[in-house]
């Protein structure tokens, strides 16, 4: 349960930031979007249509869960199924908020500033709550899923995971709509605590339809020898995506890793980044992003570095390609050093496709555009770490299927 005067200071805060638009991206009209309920009830996720089975197989779900440690599915506003094989505990966040005492966790440390994280304050509709008890190393990946199936929806999520410490656990998140829907709002806030010697390994893949639009609000909190390795993947056509995480590498030897692949497609508006604060003793980040512009869309790849701490150490590299003349690509590489005796830096770079290399491939006997499907699909390649080696030809494997139409 949470304390009268935490619910009170939360009810507060919405209430002011209810209409204040975000700083970055799209402003969107809420009004536009409602809440829905599914009113589907599944014994297992094989219990689904064969649409949405093989929809939520595109974006790395296992749903005959074999070699996974448990899964939680949510479809619109309702969690329709969860399930835990191990001695992770995967629950909606509306048990656990009656379960435990969660004012250290819940609204910590992402702010709500904005009106979407008011809406989830205000107006939440469900999402998870991942406990990974002391010591307990988990080499089997945990799975979450958040589906949207009505046209017009608002998912408004609140999401918290403790990897506690010693423990250690990867979470693979695929998100997506429902074959027949086109449009919808996800908003999501996120909040993820790695307690001393902890590790999170969190991985998501997005497919979102040409019309849904969404907002990501997350914190992460590292202690002492703590790493998170954070993985996203979207390279199908968005309406619009805006999402700044902040990591908190607050212990000493704390340790993030964060990797971004974007492939900006139609009229998609891309705005996505990251800024790590590097307070602790010796904590290190690298922040690496890849990013294509084609078509009519618009990408934005942010990135941030803050030194406060001794002997820190980080790099940020963005690199992007512009396909298309009707396309824009804008990145954005900060590094803020408060401290003399740190290391940062970064490396950016924007271009189009080497002319030299369209020749060579072309004489090797492939047309053009067999030619720049190939340069395109090396370029978005990236070996993302901390992955089992199982789940990482998962995720190559889905990235090959999703780029074989270029």
């Amino acid at each position: 349960m949470l304390s009268k005067e935490k619910l009170e200071k939360i009810r507060r805060t919405a209430e002011k930031y209810r209409n204040v638009p975000a700083p970055h991206g799209e402003d969107i009209d809420l009004s536009e979007y409602k809440i829905e309920e599914s009113k589907i009830e599944i014994n297992s996720l094989e219990d689904l249509s064969g649409e949405e089975r093989a929809k939520l197989e595109n974006i790395g779900i296992d749903t005959k869960e074999k070699d996974v440690s448990g899964s939680y599915l949510q479809i619109n506003n309702d969690v329709v199924y969860t399930r835990a094989k191990s001695k992770v505990e995967v629950i909606p966040i509306s048990e656990a908020l009656k379960k435990y005492d969660l004012d250290d966790y819940f609204w910590n440390i992402v702010e709500i500033k904005d009106k979407y994280t008011a809406r989830v304050a205000l107006e939440r509709t469900g999402g998870f709550f991942i406990r990974v008890p002391k010591g307990v190393k988990e080499t089997m990946p945990l799975q979450t899923c958040l589906l949207i199936g009505k046209e017009n929806t608002s998912q408004n999520v609140h999401n918290i995971v403790v990897v506690e410490e010693g423990a250690e656990l990867n979470i693979i998140t695929g998100c997506a709509t429902s074959p027949h829907v086109k449009s919808g709002l996800h908003v999501a806030v996120s909040e993820f605590y790695i307690k001393k010697n902890g590790k999170l390994t969190y991985t998501m893949i997005h497919d979102w339809g040409e019309s849904v639009h969404v907002r990501s609000r997350t914190g992460v909190y590292i202690e002492d020898n703590g790493v998170f390795i954070n993985n996203y993947i979207i390279i199908t056509p968005v309406k619009s995506i805006q999402s700044y995480p902040t990591v908190y590498c607050t212990g000493e030897n704390s340790k993030a890793t964060i990797q971004t692949v974007v492939y900006g497609k139609k009229e998609s508006k891309i705005d996505l980044g990251s800024k790590v604060i590097l307070s602790g003793k010796d904590s290190r980040a690298d922040i690496v992003s890849r990013s294509i512009a084609d078509d009519d869309s618009e990408v934005i790849a942010r990135g941030r570095l803050v030194g406060e701490g001794e002997g820190i150490k980080g790099h940020l590299e963005c690199k992007g390609l512009i396909i298309s003349d009707n396309a824009r690509l804008y990145a954005v590489p900060e590094l803020d050093a408060k401290r003399s005796n740190i290391d940062l830096s970064h490396e950016a770079a924007v271009g189009k496709i080497a002319e030299e290399q369209l020749i060579y491939l072309m004489s090797r006997g492939l047309t053009e555009d067999e030619a720049v499907s190939l340069i395109i699909k090396g370029f978005l390649s990236m070996d993302f770490s901390g992955l089992p080696p199982t789940l990482a030809k998962a995720v190559g494997r889905i990235m090959d299927m999703t780029l074989e139409g270029l």
